[in-house]
């Protein structure tokens, strides 16, 4: 019963953490400069799925968020000669970086990570009904 909440569990935290990623990219999809200055597009972020429950130990069922990375796909060019980042010489004057981030995609992926947080809670909820009647019964 209980390795059913812990599943449960994982998985709400590792979508909302999945959530999070696909937000940070939707916010920066027009970023063209680092935190620094350096006129680097912001790269689009990928949350990976891994199996097991590090935090209930090391064979715990559930999954968990392995890693965060960057995708290496290239950045989108856009002609805009007036942007303070387009680049000044070269076969790309007037072409500014742009992020790898593609609003649809984004939005595709968020709402398959809130369908499936979604079906965790559902999957709580459930177990949480079989225990109250299990409880009954035995009372």
């Amino acid at each position: 019963m209980f390795t059913v909440l812990d599943i449960a569990t994982s998985g709400l935290v590792a979508q909302r953490a999945n959530l999070e990623v696909i937000a940070g990219n939707i916010a920066n999809r027009e970023v063209t400069r680092q935190a620094d200055g350096t006129s680097t597009p912001y790269r689009r972020r990928v949350a990976l799925f891994a199996a097991g429950n590090p935090t209930a130990g090391g064979d715990a069922p559930g999954v968990h968020i392995a890693s965060i990375i960057e995708d290496p796909s290239p950045f989108e060019l856009r002609y805009d000669p007036q942007h303070p980042d387009a680049l000044k010489e070269g076969p790309q004057a007037g072409y500014v970086q742009m992020p790898n981030v593609d609003y649809h995609t984004e939005m595709v992926n968020a709402m398959v990570a809130a369908r499936a947080y979604e079906a965790n809670v559902t999957v709580l909820d459930m177990a949480k009904a079989m225990a109250s009647s299990t409880l009954r019964l035995l009372a």
